[in-house]
């Protein structure tokens, strides 16, 4: 029996010699089996590589034939080894030859061989190979030798990651690095991005794995692991951390995590095998990764982000807190990130984004809306997509369909290459109708306004052919500040606004935060229905320093000029009146104080709930215009959470009886003289563009890519026709069926684009 000097620490300390030595890449390989080999008193030990077809192959052997190296392949789940690459764990054998997964590979001759121990090569959890010891006799590996091969396993992974072994492989076949992925996700921008990957936040790299003294790495892990700890623990203390709620219980579970026994255990033992206690972080990280993306409960799965992060902090604390620099932004840059507030989205140079894709995400995050307002293709919910990509990295981001393809092939590239140009000759035709007006085949003529929040999203005002915006979102703002905006920042940006829209009308709405909108450096309380609670004019009503603030700037930015102030979530009708009282009393300061009043003010509400649906009249006698949040008031008029995938397509906002609420809107506004305008999702497909146009609405506002394909669809319509024919489906006792069916046999009935 072999002593301890000969145990895994030897191991470890053969193989940092090893590396060290000027050596060409396969004679290291070879060394390094053979030495694996010897110290475990094993026949055998091989090395195979995961190449981009999905195929393993045989790189380095010790005892088996050695013409048998680059020629032996097995499928991904294919024998032993390629069941250890599909699962990314470890399989210890005493007779591997009874093993159901058992591969017999002739030109290997490694028939006389019982006992079997391979484990996978692993980087960020991502298999790259496997690495196995065999012996004649029938035995049981212990823990530490399967520790040892684990160790030396991860050096193996960074001579690939480091491109180490590329010219060991046959002309035209590539290691898995390359290997082409396709993931699902959810479109939540519309677009298609072709570029190279930026990770948001880098890997923390770590370049020194071997370490001198064990005992005084362990000791650094242990400082590092008490300062992490600490940490968590000051930032469950502060103040303004909920005492429920789903930050906390983010917290919770790090806490928990980081006091974990069986955690600390490996990490320690790694150390003692060799490694420096960063290099020990990111081993650890690296098999837990591995063994949670392969387990079936959800709830697992998702700790899985906990995890990374725990690991990122500590590594972190060992390095210093350095933080890694990612590669320089390309001119093509596809930004990947697990997550990311909209002010970082602006860090980047904006020019160069072709894309975003998010682990997490949805339609509402604050990062979306900016993204969605800089024309970036955006998919969310990627899981998985961060530990596969590498900067640099070629990538596809189809924003329409919600899929992402890494590294994609030349036939992928070719296809989605020629969308692109589809889509920019869509464009150009597009573009072609900027000049013309807005007007149906039958003469109507419709404002088509747009959207915007902030000051990149002035230029498209020209470009687009808008007729003004109809929704200015002020509190965009606020969500890509870090502090609250002073009152003479927010009168810089409104009267920037209004000087690039000139004549054409701009409706500012006022502050729609708090609901999914949670700016950090305002205090709130978690909320059991975000959508439905303390938000929007609610919440400024109940603050009207903040609101009083706003409303300033406003009135001192439009000073000479038409203001047009629009109200969002308003309730009941005692809320319009307290706010133009606000406003009221904030026209007398600046008269006070000899300030420039606006030429004239205009005051809108926005019909978001359906409570107002019932005191339609009240309402147009106490305001100037309305326009309808079609967003909120269908997932209110539905009482379905327009965020939730599972209700996505099950309630159409093209069904009658939420068209009927809609035309009931349009008629008060016809009976009491008020204009009634719309803005939302429904505004921006021409579909449900025309079905809006046919109940009434002469005004709609949408974002500005979507200007374009709604003036085609007008200039072929007969609206007069559409009304006609809505209303006798509406008069039909079957009237309840699929409108969204009807409205597609009458567009191409009649050649209009939809």
């Amino acid at each position: 029996m072999r002593s301890d000097s000969e145990g895994p620490r030897v191991l470890m300390r053969r193989i940092r010699e090893l590396m060290a030595e000027p050596l060409e890449a396969q004679a290291r390989l070879d060394e390094i089996v053979r030495q694996i080999a010897q110290n475990m008193v094993s026949e055998v030990c091989s090395l195979y590589v995961l190449r981009a077809d999905g195929v393993l192959e045989l790189f380095a052997t010790y005892g088996l034939n050695p013409r048998a190296v680059h020629l032996a392949q097995l499928q991904l789940g294919q024998g032993l080894v390629g069941t250890i690459a599909a699962t990314a764990r470890p399989l210890n054998l005493s007779d591997a030859q009874k093993h159901p997964a058992f591969t017999y590979l002739p030109e290997t001759g490694e028939e006389p061989f019982q006992a079997f121990l391979g484990v996978p090569i692993l980087r960020a959890g991502r298999t790259l190979g496997v690495l196995d010891v065999q012996n004649q006799e029938k035995r049981a590996y212990r823990e530490e030798e399967i520790e040892a091969l684990e160790t030396v396993a991860m050096v193996v992974a960074e001579m690939i990651a480091a491109g180490s072994l590329e010219g060991l492989a046959r002309p035209g076949v590539q290691l898995d690095l390359t290997r082409p992925v396709t993931f699902g996700g959810t479109g939540l921008s519309e677009g298609i991005g072709l570029g190279h990957v930026v990770l948001h936040e880098p890997r923390v790299v770590v370049t020194n794995l071997f370490n001198e003294n064990a005992e005084a790495e362990v000791l650094r892990l242990g400082q590092a692991l008490a300062s992490l700890r600490a940490s968590i623990e000051d930032m469950l203390g502060r103040g303004d951390i909920a005492a429920e709620g789903e930050h906390r219980a983010v917290l919770e579970a790090y806490r928990m995590f980081a006091h974990d026994r069986g955690w600390v255990r490996r990490l320690e033992e790694a150390v003692r095998n060799g490694l420096t206690a960063e290099a020990a972080v990111e081993k650890v990280q690296s098999d837990t990764r591995a063994r949670m993306l392969h387990m079936t409960d959800p709830y697992i799965r998702e700790r899985l982000h906990d995890f990374d992060d725990l690991a990122n902090r500590l590594l972190r604390q060992l390095m210093g807190g350095a933080e890694t620099v990612g590669a320089v932004q390309p001119q093509d840059a596809v930004i990947i990130a697990r997550s990311m507030g909209a002010a970082e989205l602006l860090d980047y140079r904006r020019d160069q984004i072709r894309g975003l894709v998010l682990e997490e995400g949805a339609p509402t995050s604050h990062v979306v809306i900016v993204a969605r307002a800089l024309g970036i293709p955006v998919v969310g919910q990627v899981k998985g997509v961060v530990s596969m990509a590498e900067n640099n990295d070629a990538v596809i981001v189809d924003g329409d369909d919600g899929g992402v393809h890494l590294r994609p092939p030349s036939n992928i590239e070719s296809v989605f290459a020629e969308k692109v140009r589809f889509r920019a000759k869509r464009q150009e035709r597009f573009r072609a109708l900027r000049d013309v007006p807005a007007v149906t085949k039958d003469g109507v003529a419709i404002d088509l306004m747009m959207n915007a929040g902030l000051l990149v999203d002035l230029p498209q005002l020209s470009e687009s052919g808008a007729a003004g915006i109809g929704l200015f979102r002020t509190e965009l703002q606020f969500m890509v500040a870090s502090t609250l905006p002073k009152a003479s920042d927010q009168e810089r940006l409104y009267a920037a606004v209004l000087d690039a829209a000139g004549d054409k009308p701009v409706t500012f709405r006022t502050l729609d935060i708090g609901g999914d909108k949670i700016l950090p450096y305002l205090r709130h309380s978690p909320e059991e229905n975000p959508a439905l609670g303390y938000r929007a004019l609610r919440l400024a009503l109940d603050r009207p320093g903040l609101m009083r603030t706003q409303l300033r700037a406003l009135l001192k930015a439009a000073g000479g000029r038409e203001l047009r102030v629009m109200l969002p979530m308003v309730t009941e009708l005692s809320e319009l009146r307290r706010a133009r009282d606000l406003i009221d009393r904030e026209r007398d300061h600046l008269e006070r104080f000899g300030h420039k009043q606006p030429a004239s003010l205009k005051l809108g509400a926005m019909i978001e709930v359906p409570s107002l649906l019932f005191q339609l009249d009240e309402l147009m006698q106490l305001v100037d215009f309305v326009s309808v949040g079609s967003n909120d008031l269908f997932q209110f008029f539905s009482a379905a959470d327009r965020g939730n995938s599972q209700l996505a397509g099950r309630f159409d906002d093209l069904s009658p009886p939420f068209l009927k609420a809609l035309k009931s809107i349009v008629d008060a506004g016809e009976r009491n003289g008020v204009g009634v305008t719309l803005c939302g999702e429904m505004a921006g497909r021409p579909l449900s563009a025309m079905a809006l146009i046919a109940l009434g609405f002469r005004s709609i506002s949408m974002t500005p890519a979507a200007i374009g394909p709604l003036k085609a669809m007008l200039v072929e319509l007969d609206v007069g026709a559409l009304a006609d024919w809505m209303n006798q489906i509406f008069a039909k006792p079957d009237g309840a069926g699929s409108m969204r069916m009807k409205l597609i046999e009458f567009a191409e009935a009649h050649g209009v684009p939809h």
